[in-house]
């Protein structure tokens, strides 16, 4: 592979996909992954995320634009750049009368991998499906059948990983254990790409995060600074006495009532901060005896970025 550490995992340069009659999936999409990363690609469904996916892949012809995979460019150099890229797709796809030990064996046969490099013992012990390699793919269940995705797609051990809604339907234990997988790639130095709608998950495990909308790029920022983007916060707060009619000012985006002495109150931190709630709702004649915070996440700003871009 290419040396030099400052190159992109994955650069995306203009990327534009029009399909046949004026749909237009992807417009001028420019997108750095740097190596060394686990890297959300969050959007909304027929966003163009699988597009883009697929673009790298080499399963779908771009438009117009430009992309690279490990600093290999995928119309000048396709082997190379297939090469450095394993893909889970969202779909499972594999000969279900091959065992998990002959799925792999053929995999690695097609990336040209050598006899004596391939690694399906130690894959299938990553994935914790080693008791199941003789066993036919059918007859896993739906949990093992994804592992053995992941498996597959790291055959020719590329350094680039691509998960496509890798936990999609599956249970939380399952999730967990794929997760852990995932850290352990990483760990080992594999860049992850993963789109999911669990934006909690993108949350917890992503160190950047691109938001794909109609087929823009909206954002491209690093988890934490995209979190801090959410611009309201919200306070619940307990007052003393029953509250016979909701205080209303300036301060307050929105205030919503919980029971008889409950409020929730909503405010934009860019415009005041949670002492002066506090002070206004005192002001109002309402003495404070509990006061507890809800802060901003990934889908505040999600749900922002893309109801603005709509």
């Amino acid at each position: 592979m290419r040396s030099g550490m400052s190159e992109a995992a994955i650069r995306v340069e203009n990327v534009t996909k029009i399909y046949e009659g004026t749909t237009k999936a992807l417009d001028a999409v420019n997108l750095t992954v740097p190596r060394g990363t686990i890297f959300g690609l969050l959007g909304p469904n027929g966003a163009g995320k699988s597009t883009l996916i697929n673009i790298l892949a080499g399963l779908v012809n771009k438009t117009a634009g430009s992309a690279s995979i490990w600093g290999f460019d995928i119309d000048r150099d396709p082997r190379n750049a297939k090469a450095s890229i394993g893909i889970v797709n969202q779909e499972i796809t594999f000969d279900p009368f091959f065992t998990p030990a002959e799925t792999l064996d053929i995999q690695a046969g097609l990336y040209g991998v050598a006899r004596k490099k391939k690694r399906t013992a130690e894959l299938l012990k990553a994935v914790r499906l080693e008791d199941k390699a003789d066993a036919y793919a059918r007859t896993l269940s739906g949990g093992m059948k994804r592992r053995l995705m992941v498996a597959k797609a790291m055959v020719h051990a590329p350094p680039v990983l691509v998960l496509d809604e890798p936990t999609a339907g599956v249970d939380i234990d399952l999730r967990r254990q794929l997760w852990d997988y995932v850290r352990e790639l990483h760990a080992g130095g594999v860049t992850v790409v993963l789109t999911t709608h669990y934006l909690e998950e993108a949350e917890e495990l992503c160190d950047r995060i691109a938001i794909i909308n109609h087929g823009k790029l909206i954002a491209d920022k690093p988890t934490r600074e995209l979190v801090d983007m959410a611009q309201e916060k919200a306070v619940v707060v307990t007052v003393e006495n029953d509250i016979a009619t909701p205080p209303d000012t300036a301060a307050f985006e929105k205030v919503e009532q919980l029971d008889a002495r409950t409020l929730s109150i909503t405010y934009r931190k860019d415009k005041v901060n949670a002492g002066e709630v506090l002070t206004a709702l005192g002001e109002a004649g309402h003495n404070i005896i509990d006061v507890s915070t809800k802060e901003a996440d990934l889908e505040d700003v999600f749900l922002n970025l893309t109801r603005t871009a709509a």
